[in-house]
């Protein structure tokens, strides 16, 4: 198969060329190409499949039925790769679950699942990584709800394996108080907020961990302006630590929670406007390394209720490609080689994999990709339902 006049975007930039693909192997990438099984992809982009970091299951019920289910979502929005959060339930804190949830990959059609594991089991002491680890886990998965002396002890593991840590920054005696970010529109909602130094103070003492140990940190979905700032600040003292920040918190502030709207009610809470606009100018400037869909899906039972009741989470996964496009390519905060490497090159690398680049050579693993296409969100539990949307999926090569 040729696919002829397509716009292959990947970390090495946009170029008009013919690609020739034979038994899912890229052989060759040229111009003048001829087959007898071809597609005109004049004004499509050519691109690899997405890799999310930060993904879970319906109402985070760990079972096949919804690891297929999102797997197969997954793929159908442009995402080739996934990575399931552990703090599931039943919870990847054992070598019973995670061969439980391994059984549940086994013959997947739609994007590939990750497992991460849980290295605080229910009772806030110590999973056993080391096993966790050598039986398939692709990283361990931490909250900042861990004791000083858990936490270190679970960095020597990191250390030791030469892995990635997961963290989620978060205060469990601030988060379990509030609803929302603390501020101005929860104080007009009457809803008990949450204080961004719930984040920030974590996110401070990991990097201090990360120091002293010499090990990666990857912080997931921050969403404070001064987390950024304190992780950009590290990373010029040469310690390794990244940041992912999910779509929403580039595109919706906390006003978002007037009316209720249960669609809003995110782990972590949405921001300010004014920290919103923060964060737009932190990715243009390159201080965020991962995006994510920040995917948290759960059923009208667990949504359609009071907010202060609600499940966090909105959808995330449903035309996920172009809802990245609409809100962070066409608004210039990024361009798709930018958006390439922020959703395919750094989520890789921080599982140890590389990824972003289509050449010869390798397995085909990418989209054609119509931005001239417009769709309408009709996903009753997404803060995007009723948008037009830009930009749409035509055909997935995997």
């Amino acid at each position: 198969m040729v696919i002829k006049n397509a716009t292959l975007c990947d970390i090495d930039g946009e170029r008009e060329v013919d690609v020739r693909i034979e038994d899912n192997i890229v052989v060759e990438i040229g111009h003048g190409l001829s087959c007898s099984q071809s597609i005109d992809a004049t004004g499509l982009y050519f691109m690899p499949l997405l890799v999310d970091t930060n993904m879970r299951v319906q109402d985070s019920t760990l079972n096949a039925k919804n690891i297929k289910a999102i797997s197969d979502e997954a793929l159908s929005a442009g995402i080739g790769r996934i990575i399931l959060n552990p703090d599931c339930n039943p919870a990847i804190d054992n070598e019973i679950v995670l061969e439980f949830a391994q059984n549940g990959l086994h013959e997947l059609g739609g994007a590939k699942v990750d497992l991460m594991l849980n290295t605080l089991k229910e009772d806030s002491t110590l999973s056993n990584i080391a096993i966790l680890l050598k039986r398939g886990a692709i990283a361990p998965y931490m909250s900042t709800i861990a004791k000083n002396d858990v936490a270190i002890k679970i960095a020597q593991y990191c250390q030791m394996y030469n892995v990635t840590l997961f963290c989620k920054a978060e205060d469990n005696s601030l988060i379990n108080s509030g609803v929302m970010l603390e501020g101005d529109i929860s104080s007009k909602l009457g809803l008990a907020g949450i204080p961004d130094l719930s984040e920030v103070l974590h996110v401070s003492r990991m990097i201090e961990i990360a120091r002293h140990f010499k090990i990666k940190i990857l912080f997931k979905a921050i969403a404070s302006p001064r987390s950024i700032y304190l992780i950009n600040k590290a990373k010029q003292d040469g310690v390794n630590v990244t940041c992912e920040v999910s779509i929403h918190h580039f595109s919706n502030s906390d006003e978002a929670c007037k009316n209720f709207n249960t669609a809003a009610k995110l782990n972590p809470p949405l921001s300010s406007r004014d920290d919103m606009k923060f964060l737009q100018e932190a990715l243009k400037s390159g201080q965020i390394d991962i995006l994510t869909t920040l995917h948290q899906p759960s059923s009208p039972l667990n949504k359609e209720v009071a907010f202060y009741d609600s499940a966090y989470g909105c959808e995330g996964v449903k035309n996920a490609m172009s809802i990245y496009y609409t809100k962070l390519v066409r608004n210039n905060i990024i361009s798709m080689p930018e958006l390439v490497k922020l959703c395919v090159k750094n989520p890789a690398e921080a599982i140890g994999e590389s990824a972003g680049e289509i050449k010869v050579g390798e397995r085909v693993n990418a989209m054609l990709f119509n931005p001239n296409k417009t769709v309408v969100m009709d996903e009753k539990l997404s803060l995007y339902c009723g948008e037009e949307l830009y930009g749409e999926v035509e055909k997935i090569f995997n």
